[in-house]
């Protein structure tokens, strides 16, 4: 089974100048937990995800090790939410993106994102240009169907 065979093609993507808001606003209303960042001609730069986001919300070290008791201060993290919506993309997405091609193995698909503990992995030709998206559940849900067509 390859990747073609299960990768979703009608991929929703985001710019890197987009404010973070919009991306919030797709990942909540439709149920996914990140985008691909692409630029011109659909040419894969980067990944944004809810993990992404939430994480900009969290101290960082040193701010932990500078002021241990304000940086568990979790009301003040929650405010700065709307400071973390007016981002841009760009301030928060991930740039090392791993990918596959669309006749790698399925199960190429699901090691790599075993390996980097990521639950999706864009789907480049070309090196670059992005033609789908796969995530661990599409994998599952298509070797579950193939066992039961068994």
């Amino acid at each position: 089974m390859l990747v073609k065979d299960v990768m979703i093609k009608d991929v929703r993507t985001v710019k890197k100048d987009d404010p973070v808001r919009s991306v919030a606003v797709v990942i909540c209303t439709n149920k996914i937990s990140g985008l691909p960042v692409v630029e011109g001609e659909n040419r894969l730069v980067g990944m944004i995800s809810e993990k992404d986001i939430l994480n900009a919300l969290l101290p960082g070290y040193r701010n932990f090790l500078r002021d241990p008791i304000r940086a568990r201060d979790f009301d003040s993290m929650l405010d700065a939410y709307q400071d973390v919506l007016s981002k841009k993309v760009e301030e928060l997405m991930t740039h090392r993106v791993f990918s596959v091609s669309p006749d790698d193995p399925v199960m190429l698909a699901a090691s790599q994102m075993d390996l980097h503990r990521f639950r999706r992995i864009p789907v480049v030709v070309e090196g670059d240009k992005l033609v789908g998206i796969v995530s661990l559940g599409d994998i599952h849900k298509a070797i579950f169907k193939r066992e039961l067509a068994m």
